[in-house]
């Protein structure tokens, strides 16, 4: 059996109530509620790692531009991984084995040499950025090079278990995949992405092995990517073919938003709890996407719905679905993050206007979310490209860059105190 390069052994489909196949029933909304809530407090981790690391984001002046492009690309990459792992479970295809010949291996092996690839990229796209704005002492090819790949690589590898470990959950407990995979992929790429490009940029700045590094680590990652594209492994090829002109795509928008962030540095330095919001803002638009997109591919996959320009019944009450979860969870997220920045002592605007940023904010990015999900997956099918590759890379990129002008519209009409 082949679906979208799923081929293999046939193994019995997710048991799921009927009632999901034609919109979202009480525990598939329980679930995608559950998995928000805690992407929304996790979140706040690598927020208030953003918030307390600012003063170490003035010493290295232009590391700001990466950071929203580097904390998202595990979401994008994994959760691209997740969501073909999904259609896989539906379709009673996954069988959970690391070797190179099987579907997860070569989808595993497709996301590190992504992971590798696109740090470097995103690398080589910030120190373009920095030197066409002017931005001024700003950190070295080199640095960037360093940092990006040595933390994009530390947060992949327990990003990667995180996916495999939901896939194999959803197998065993019956959970529906595409409620929960999305949030908590991208919850994990927060946690980790962040901390771990802190402690890589510690590793920068030294004159004479800085560059030495970054070309090792940049000659590393053109032998994987020659290696993957060279081997007899037609699903590792097709994956990367997908992938990597959307996850470029991909990472131009998001390092937009970083340029939007680091345009407006000031108002976040001042008040740190803005800058505890951006990581679980940001994730939460995009993971409200994924949900969708993920949702959607499904039921493309299943015949359930066509890729018609106006939605069919299913999908709006998947969208439907969408918008009933994001704006308590946007206010949830204002709260966490004002209860955090209190704790470590972060200066902010007030409770009532950081929801009130928060809210705003996440309803204007609401309506692109609902957008780019639906037209972005019809339209993957329509060009014959499999959804689950592009779906999730495209809405949170379309995200990272639409969220952060969002929320600096937001702090700007609100007011940050």
């Amino acid at each position: 059996m082949r679906l979208f390069g799923f081929a293999g052994v046939r193994h019995p489909p997710l048991r799921l109530p009927r009632v999901w196949l034609l919109g979202p029933d009480p525990r598939g909304v329980r679930q995608s509620l559950g998995a928000l809530c805690i992407l929304a407090v996790t979140s706040v981790v690598a927020g208030v790692v953003l918030g307390q690391s600012h003063e170490r984001l003035a010493e290295l002046p232009g590391l700001l531009l990466l950071v929203p492009a580097a904390i998202a690309l595990p979401g994008k990459i994994f959760g691209a991984l997740g969501s073909r792992l999904g259609t896989a479970i539906h379709t009673g295809t996954f069988r959970l084995s690391l070797r190179s010949s099987s579907v997860v291996g070569q989808n595993v092996w497709a996301s590190m040499v992504l992971t590798l690839v696109m740090s470097l990229v995103l690398a080589l796209l910030a120190s373009a950025a920095a030197s066409s704005l002017g931005v001024d002492n700003a950190i070295g090819v080199a640095d960037y090079v360093v940092i990006s790949l040595v933390g994009g690589t530390l947060a992949s590898v327990f990003v990667m278990l995180v996916t495999l470990g939901m896939a194999t959950a959803s197998v065993r407990w019956g959970l529906d995949p595409d409620n929960v995979t999305a949030p908590m992929v991208t919850a994990a790429g927060d946690v980790l992405a962040l901390p771990a490009l802190i402690l890589a940029s510690h590793l920068v700045r030294y004159d004479a092995a800085t560059p030495v590094v970054a070309a090792v680590l940049a000659a590393a990652t053109v032998g994987s990517l020659v290696a993957a594209v060279r081997s007899q492994a037609p699903l590792l090829r097709t994956v990367l073919r997908e992938s990597m002109p959307v996850l470029v795509l991909a990472g131009l928008l998001s390092l937009m938003a970083g340029v939007t962030v680091e345009n407006r540095f000031d108002v976040f330095s001042d008040r740190p709890v803005l800058l505890v919001l951006i990581p679980g803002f940001l994730a939460t638009a995009g993971a409200l996407g994924g949900i969708l997109a993920n949702r959607l591919s499904s039921k493309l996959h299943l015949g359930l719905i066509g890729p018609s320009v106006m939605p069919q019944r299913q999908a709006r009450s998947d969208v439907a679905l969408t918008v009933g979860l994001a704006l308590p969870v946007f206010a949830l997220l204002a709260l966490v993050s004002q209860g955090a920045g209190s704790v470590v002592d972060l200066a902010g605007p007030g409770l009532g206007r950081l929801v009130g940023i928060a809210l705003v904010g996440g309803a204007l990015a609401l309506v692109v979310v609902v957008a780019v999900a639906y037209y972005g997956t019809i339209a993957a099918v329509r060009f014959g490209v499999d959804p689950d590759s592009v779906g999730i890379p495209t809405v949170t990129a379309v995200l990272d860059l639409v969220g952060a002008l969002t929320l600096v519209f937001a702090i700007e009409a609100i007011g940050a105190g």
